[in-house]
This record gives structure tokens, C-alpha cells and sequence, in this order.
């Protein structure tokens, strides 16, 4: 079995950590039918559709 040949430092086991901690922008696309941006594969919460159709009544329209 492979053996380290040196002592991992703390700087580096803690950077290798850290990297998991990182927040990353979520993902946006526009809506097809008002164009404001929202979330992949949900229903946009301005017009309230959804692949073609009215998934959600929103009260402004």
C-alpha cells in the first residue's frame, strides 16, 4: 500500500477544504414568454408558466 512521503501541511489540507465551501451563482435562464430570468426547469414566478402551459396563477395576471 502506497505510503505519503511527506507530512500534508495545514495550508494545504485546509485550502483542499475550503475549496467545498465555495458558493457558486446558481444557474439562470430566461423565460421564453416574458424573458425575465429565473431558475432551470421551474415555473417562472412572474408569468407563472411552465413548459408551454399555465402551471401557477399569478395574481397580477
Amino acid at each position: 500500500m502506497a505510503v505519503p512521503k511527506r507530512k500534508t501541511s495545514k495550508r494545504k489540507t485546509r485550502a483542499r477544504r475550503a475549496s467545498n465551501w465555495r458558493l457558486d451563482a446558481p444557474a439562470r435562464s430566461t423565460c421564453p414568454r416574458c424573458g425575465v430570468a429565473k431558475i432551470p426547469h421551474t415555473v417562472c414566478p412572474t408569468c407563472g408558466w411552465y413548459k408551454n402551459r399555465v402551471a401557477v396563477a399569478v395574481a397580477g395576471e
